[in-house]
């Protein structure tokens, strides 16, 4: 069964080369040319991936993203005609998984769509503690076996990628990741994204499990090198 692929964009020539490039890799392609519209075939055909247009008429695809980040875990992957620094920090930001800047090269595009949908049906945690499927650091408990986070006994709301980060970093208490040995274990070693979608990540776990985000006890940041859980 061929992969589903949602692309949102307002540029015609655009829209029909993508829709073109991704049929003729054997996906199956849905297209939009506005941003409400892309929202609601995300909402209705739940695609498998969504390529989307950061300009877009009627919603903006940041918005868009917004939303569907929300609502799902779908991969999505922002195109931007800016090259500006604000819009792929913001693109991460609000849960994009990769962004490419316009113009891009059809193979590059294609390759980061093959490694997005591949981390995507691949368990991304690859380290355990062994045998001991709890971890707990105080009031923090990490259940492995039912992919759950209770904090104060109240179950905690992550997303996949957070649940595999937390775990990891947990799981080797008191050793130091630096974000390309985290990218490489959770997102995969042919990831050629940005490696600030890890600080995304962590700072998206510590406003959740830390009780005060901005001075950090439990996920801390090692300058130079990266983040260690200390517990």
């Amino acid at each position: 069964m061929s992969n589903t692929v949602l692309v949102v964009e307002d540029e015609p020539n655009l829209l029909m080369a993508l829709k073109y490039t991704l049929e003729q890799e054997g996906y199956d392609t849905l297209t939009a040319v506005d941003g409400e519209s892309g929202l609601r075939i995300a909402q209705s055909r739940s695609p498998d991936l969504v390529i989307l247009d950061v300009m877009l008429p009627s919603l903006d695809g940041f918005e868009v993203c917004r939303i569907l980040r929300r609502q799902s875990n779908i991969p999505i992957l922002m195109l931007t005609a800016r090259g500006e620094e604000v819009d792929r920090v913001v693109g991460l930001e609000l849960g994009a998984d990769d962004y490419v800047t316009k113009p891009f090269n059809m193979r590059e595009l294609l390759a980061r769509v093959r490694n997005m949908l591949r981390r995507s049906s691949t368990p991304a945690l690859e380290s355990s503690p062994g045998d001991d499927e709890v971890i707990r650091s105080g009031n923090l408990k990490i259940d492995l076996a039912s992919h759950s986070i209770t904090l104060d006994d109240e179950d905690l709301a992550v997303k996949p990628r957070e649940f595999s980060l937390i775990s990891l970093l947990a799981a080797n208490r008191g050793r130091a990741f630096t974000r390309d040995q985290i990218l490489e274990r959770l997102w995969g070693h042919d990831y050629i994204g940005d490696s600030r979608t890890v600080d995304v990540h962590i700072r998206w776990l510590r406003e959740k499990i830390e009780p005060e985000p901005s001075q950090p006890r439990r996920i801390v940041t090692i300058r130079g090198v990266g983040y260690r859980f200390d517990g």
